[in-house]
C-alpha cells in the first residue's frame, strides 16, 4: 500500500478490530498485514513517525517489516514545524510543517530520508520496488481530499501536495498502471481551516455534532455544508473515478434532513432514498454505473 501524498497534517480515522485508530503519515495497509510505504510524493516527521509506529503497536498493530520510507522522501523538520505554526494562520493550515517541507523540496535545498540515520531500517528504493523483480500489486493511499488540491482546489485554502490521482503516478508509477480510481467523500461536505465554509443554520452545527466533525490532526471543528454536485463533478472527471463510496449516510439518516447544492440552487429531498437516487443518477451521467456506487452507514465497513 502506498501513501503518495501530504504528511502528519492528514488525519485518517481508521476503525479496526473494534478499535479506533488515528494515523497521521503510515498507510492503512499496515493493519492488515500489508506492505504499506510513505512515498516520495509525501514529507515525513520523523518524531511523529515514530511516535505513530508506537501508538499502532500499543493498540496491538504488528509494524516490523510492515512500514518503509522511499528514500527520496523529504523531512520535516522541527524549524519548519515552527514556521508553519507562525506564518500558516492566514489559511489555516495544520502548522504540521508540511508547506515549508514542500517549498525546500522544490528549491532544491531540502534534507531527503536518506539523510536521516535513524530511518535507515525503514528506507526502501522505489524504483527497485516497482520494477526489478517484484510483481506488486499497489493500492495508494491519498490525503486530504480533492477540494485541497493545490492546483484544483480553493486556492490559497489549500494543501501544499497534489491530492489527484495524478499525484499517486509522481511515486514512479506509470499512468497506464492505474486500474481503477476509488473515490470517497461524505453525504455532506465538511473543512476546517479559516475560510467561511459553513452557511448559517442549526441544521448545520447539528450534522457536526452528530459526524463528531473534529479535525483528526488539529481536534479543531470541521465546518458542515450540504453537498455540492459540481465539486462531486470535478472530482470524479479529474480523476477518472471508477467507483465511488459515500460515507456517513447515517449522520444525515439522524439528522433527518437530505440536500444537495447543484447548479448554485438547493435540492431538498423528502426522503435518503430520494437522494441516493438523485446521486447515483448524476453519477451514472459521469460513467460511474450503478453497481460501482456505494453508500455507507459504518464506521467499519463499506
Amino acid at each position: 500500500m502506498l501513501r503518495y501524498n501530504g504528511g502528519a497534517n492528514a488525519g485518517h480515522t481508521i476503525f479496526h478490530k473494534g478499535k479506533k485508530f488515528i494515523t497521521h503519515q503510515i498507510p492503512a495497509g499496515v493493519f492488515f498485514g500489508i506492505k504499506s510505504v510513505v512515498g516520495n510524493g509525501c514529507v515525513l516527521d520523523p518524531v511523529q513517525f515514530f511516535n505513530e509506529i508506537q501508538m499502532l503497536e500499543e493498540g496491538g498493530i504488528e509494524t516490523k517489516g510492515k512500514i518503509f520510507v522511499a528514500e527520496n522522501t523529504h523531512i520535516i523538520t522541527e524549524a519548519y514545524k515552527e514556521e508553519d505554526k507562525r506564518e500558516g494562520v492566514r489559511i489555516g493550515t495544520t502548522g504540521r510543517g508540511n508547506g515549508p517541507a514542500y517549498r525546500e523540496k522544490y528549491g532544491r535545498t531540502g534534507k531527503r530520508a536518506i539523510e536521516i540515520p535513524d530511518l535507515k531500517p525503514y528506507l526502501i528504493n522505489l524504483y527497485r520496488e516497482w520494477y526489478e523483480g517484484n510483481n506488486v500489486r499497489i493500492l495508494g493511499e491519498g490525503a486530504q481530499g480533492f477540494g485541497l488540491d493545490i492546483d484544483w482546489g480553493d486556492y490559497p485554502f489549500v494543501t501544499s501536495s497534489h491530492c489527484t490521482t495524478a499525484g499517486a503516478l509522481l511515486n514512479g508509477l506509470p499512468p497506464r498502471s492505474i486500474k481503477d480510481v476509488w473515490g470517497v467523500a461524505k453525504m455532506y461536505e465538511t473543512y476546517v481551516g479559516s475560510k467561511k465554509f459553513q452557511p448559517e443554520g442549526d441544521v448545520f452545527n447539528k450534522i457536526a455534532d452528530v459526524g463528531e466533525e473534529f479535525g483528526a490532526t488539529t481536534g479543531r471543528r470541521r465546518q458542515a455544508n450540504w453537498m455540492n454536485m459540481q465539486t462531486l463533478e470535478r472530482a470524479i472527471r479529474i480523476n477518472g473515478v471508477t467507483r465511488v463510496v459515500f460515507n456517513k449516510v447515517d449522520v444525515l439518516r439522524t439528522v433527518g434532513q437530505w440536500e444537495v447544492y447543484d447548479k448554485g440552487r438547493k435540492v431538498e429531498f423528502k426522503s435518503e432514498d430520494d437522494m441516493k437516487e438523485f446521486v447515483t443518477a448524476r453519477l451514472t451521467s459521469l460513467g460511474v454505473i450503478g453497481k460501482n456506487i456505494f453508500f455507507s452507514e459504518s464506521k467499519e465497513r463499506i
